[in-house]
C-alpha cells in the first residue's frame, strides 16, 4: 500500500472516482477508510452511501465545513476583494481587474469576500442623516460589476469566500424574517449563480484563501506563521505580500487590499476623515507544477493608473 499522498494527489484522483470512495482508493493504492477521513477533512467527501451529482456534492460541502479544494497545477489565479461595490461607480482597481483577467487569463478567480457592502442593514446605527443606497441597489450594483467579471473570465473557475459584510445580507433576514429560510432569494448565492460561496478555498497544498483571520498591523505575517502554508486574506485593505520562510521552505501572507476606491462613499461616513493605511489593487497568483510561487501585487496608483511589475499600467 502506498503511505504518503499529498492532498493534490488525492483531490485529483478523487475527481477521477467521485463519487466511489473504493475506486478513489484504489487509485491511489491506499487504505480505505484513512483516504475517507482524509477527504473529509478536505470538506470534499460525500457525508452519506450512494450517487451524487457533483453539485448535491457542492451543497454538502458548504453546509458542513464551508471549505472548498481545489488544484492548479499550471497557471494563474486572480484574487480581489473588499470591493464594496456601490450604485454608480466603477473604481480603477475594478478596470484593472477587467483588463488582467482579459490580458491573463486565469484558470481561478476569486472574489475574496465584501463585494455587498450592506450599508444599510449593519449593525452599526445611521451616522447623522448619511444617504446609503439600499439593499436593492447595492444588489443590482454588485450583479452588473461581478457581471463584467464573468463576462471576461472565460471558462475560469469563479468562487466567492464571503465577507463579513456579504453575511450582512442573510444575518439580517435571518434575525427579521427567520420563517423565509430556504425560500428562493433569501440567500446570497441565489443572486449570483455563477459564483461558488464558502469561507474558505484550500488551493493546492500550500495556500488558503479566505476572507479573513486574525487582525492587527502584522495579521497576514501571524496568518501564514499560525497555518503553516500561505495565506491570502483581505478584510485589512492593506495590499501586501509578506515572505516567512522556516525548516518547511518559503510561503507567504497576503492581504488582497481593496478594489474600492479608500476615499470612495462607502468609507467616509465612519472613517471621520482620519488617514488609512489602505490601498487599491488585487493580487495575482501563480502555481507552477502545483505549488505557488511569489505572489504579486496590481497596484493603483493614481485614477485610471496601475502599477504591475515595474510598469505603469493605463486602464
Amino acid at each position: 500500500m502506498r503511505q504518503k499522498y499529498t492532498d493534490a494527489d488525492l483531490l485529483k484522483a478523487w475527481e477521477q472516482t467521485a463519487p466511489s470512495t473504493g475506486r478513489c482508493a484504489q487509485l491511489l493504492g491506499v487504505s480505505k477508510q484513512p483516504m475517507i477521513l482524509r477527504l473529509r477533512r478536505l470538506g470534499v467527501a460525500p457525508s452519506g452511501p450512494g450517487p451524487q451529482t457533483t453539485e448535491q456534492s457542492y451543497d454538502r460541502w458548504i453546509a458542513r465545513s464551508g471549505k472548498i479544494a481545489m488544484h492548479l497545477e499550471d497557471g494563474i489565479a486572480i484574487v480581489f476583494s473588499d470591493a464594496h461595490y456601490w450604485p454608480g461607480l466603477i473604481s480603477t482597481a475594478h478596470r484593472a481587474l477587467l483588463k488582467f483577467i482579459k490580458d491573463l487569463q486565469p484558470k481561478l478567480i476569486v472574489c475574496n469576500g465584501d463585494a455587498v457592502d450592506g450599508s444599510t442593514i449593519s449593525r452599526y446605527p445611521r451616522i447623522g442623516w448619511d444617504n446609503k443606497p439600499n439593499v436593492k441597489d447595492e444588489l443590482g450594483a454588485v450583479g452588473e460589476r461581478l457581471g463584467e467579471v464573468e463576462a471576461a473570465a472565460g471558462r475560469a473557475a469563479l468562487v466567492w469566500p464571503l465577507g463579513n459584510h456579504d453575511a450582512r445580507f442573510e444575518t439580517h433576514l435571518a434575525a427579521q424574517a427567520p420563517q423565509y429560510e430556504g425560500i428562493r432569494g433569501f440567500s446570497l448565492k441565489d443572486h449570483f449563480p455563477a459564483w461558488k460561496p464558502c469561507w474558505g478555498l484550500w488551493l493546492n497544498d500550500d495556500c488558503v484563501i479566505k476572507h479573513r483571520w486574525k487582525g492587527g498591523i502584522h495579521a497576514v505575517r501571524n496568518n501564514t506563521l499560525s497555518a503553516g502554508r500561505t495565506m491570502v486574506t483581505g478584510h485589512l485593505h492593506s495590499l501586501k505580500v509578506t515572505p516567512y520562510s522556516d525548516y518547511n521552505g518559503d510561503r507567504w501572507g497576503v492581504d488582497t487590499g481593496t478594489l474600492a476606491d479608500p476615499g470612495g462613499p462607502q468609507f467616509e461616513d465612519y472613517l471621520e476623515a482620519n488617514p488609512t493605511d489602505w490601498r487599491s489593487g488585487f493580487v495575482v497568483l501563480t502555481c507552477h507544477k502545483g505549488k505557488l510561487i511569489d505572489p504579486e501585487m496590481v497596484r493603483v496608483r493614481k485614477d485610471a493608473e496601475v502599477v504591475f511589475r515595474g510598469q505603469v499600467i493605463s486602464v
